[in-house]
């Protein structure tokens, strides 16, 4: 090394330093990747794609293939460099060859190519796969050794080499992922992903239609009364029960009486004949599980029933759907009308309002794991039926009950603790 001239030697300083580049570039490039783009991109075909996702299999064989190249090149760059530098400026020359070495590496082999690698890694890693697998086929048995000796300081220490570890994404780790798409996904896809999501974390009691609010034909009712009733129904399938709805005989499809309706025809016996028999589901079914059952039952309507076999409500297909891309009725602008905004920041809340619901539309936490309704909660924090006027805390929102009907509230004014509004009675 001696005997070359310093202009070679710059000259193969420099290729040195390109190669130092390549090896952090590619190792960044590389291991940053997204591993589903890359999966996507094998299956259709690019060659870049399937080099760069077969070194990944192997990542121990990968990581001591650049390495090795890695530190090679930067102990032979140093190494020319002092020789370079001495012949120069001769014993001072090793401390400016130190010092130059550095900066060098560091600026032109570390952090630019890392930092252009994590920006574009795809830019980097799809072409520089192809010689890096070369490189390893050379530096193979070097790299087996190596790893070997790797995996058994690793065993020494408790530690066993093949747990790579779970690949696969948790539901929470998914989520994440749907909020930082940013534009890459549309507010509504984006929406009904998280909706998919959110049907393990809800149960059917959560969503169904309450019993007092069911629409059913009841067989002690005159037939005149139960004829009406089908005719100005907006709902295509009714519970039919006798008397008590916890006596339910079946549901019957709007499609198997319109003929006979249409007539004049239809009697209570014929009703019953074209009933379906009723399928329950317990209230604590989550959403997701549900959902298959619909599809595994074929149906579309369930009744909801306690751990006592008292009916609760019933649930639809179309309402679980609802829960993933919005609802399909007017059931969102019949809630609308449930709160009323108002000039000073809160807001006035029917009490048969659903928590949940009331937590979506306003964006707000109450608590919803308890009773589902707000005159259900006021009732829970307050251990007692309350009269006009009382006010309340729950977490940080404040509760004035305006209006009482029986044993519920009818209505409440809500508001945060940071809107603080001027509590008005009645």
């Amino acid at each position: 090394m001696e005997a070359l001239h310093p202009g070679y030697l710059v000259g193969l300083l420099i290729f040195l330093l390109a190669c130092s580049a390549f090896f952090s570039s590619a190792e960044t490039g590389l291991l940053g990747l997204n591993r589903h783009r890359l999966r996507q991109h094998a299956e259709k075909g690019h060659r870049g794609a399937k080099r760069a996702k077969a070194l990944l299999e192997h990542p121990d064989r990968l990581l001591g293939t650049i390495l090795i190249g890695n530190n090679f090149v930067n102990i032979l760059a140093s190494a020319i460099a002092t020789v370079l530098a001495t012949r120069l400026w001769g014993e001072v020359g090793i401390a400016i060859a130190t010092l130059g070495t550095t900066l060098a590496l560091l600026i032109f082999g570390e952090i630019t190519p890392k930092t252009l690698a994590a920006i574009r890694p795809e830019l980097m890693a799809y072409p520089f796969s192809r010689p890096l697998a070369q490189l390893q086929k050379i530096l193979y048995p070097l790299v087996i050794l190596l790893g070997w000796i790797s995996n058994g300081l690793l065993r020494l220490a408790g530690i066993a080499p093949q747990d790579k570890g779970i690949a696969s994404l948790t539901s929470e780790e998914l989520r994440s992922m749907l909020h930082e798409s940013g534009e890459t996904l549309s507010p509504n896809h984006r929406g009904m992903l998280l909706g998919i999501l959110d049907l393990e974390r809800v149960s059917v009691n959560d969503i169904m239609i309450p019993r007092n609010e069911v629409v059913g034909l009841d067989l002690d009712e005159t037939m005149e009364a139960m004829v009406e009733l089908l005719r100005s129904t907006s709902h295509t399938r009714l519970p039919v029960f006798r008397g008590d709805i916890n006596r339910i005989e079946g549901v019957v499809h709007m499609r198997h009486i319109a003929h006979l309706l249409t007539r004049n025809r239809l009697t209570k016996e014929n009703l019953r004949e074209a009933c379906q028999k009723p399928y329950f589901v317990p209230e604590n079914t989550p959403l997701a599980v549900q959902l298959i059952q619909f599809q595994q039952q074929k149906r579309r309507i369930a009744i909801v029933v306690d751990e006592y076999g008292d009916v609760q409500g019933i649930v639809t297909l179309e309402d679980i759907l609802g829960e993933i891309v919005g609802e399909f009725t007017n059931r969102d602008h019949q809630f609308a009308a449930d709160i009323r905004a108002q000039e000073d920041g809160s807001q006035i809340i029917d009490g048969a309002a659903h928590v949940r619901e009331v937590n979506k539309t306003l964006g707000w936490q109450l608590p919803s794991d308890g009773p589902r309704t707000l005159s259900g909660l006021i009732t829970e924090a307050l251990q007692n039926i309350p009269d006009c006027g009382v006010c309340l805390s729950i977490g940080r929102y404040r509760l004035e009950i305006l209006e009482t009907s029986g044993n519920r509230v009818k209505n409440a004014r809500v508001w945060t603790a940071d809107a603080r509004p001027s509590p008005t009675y009645d």
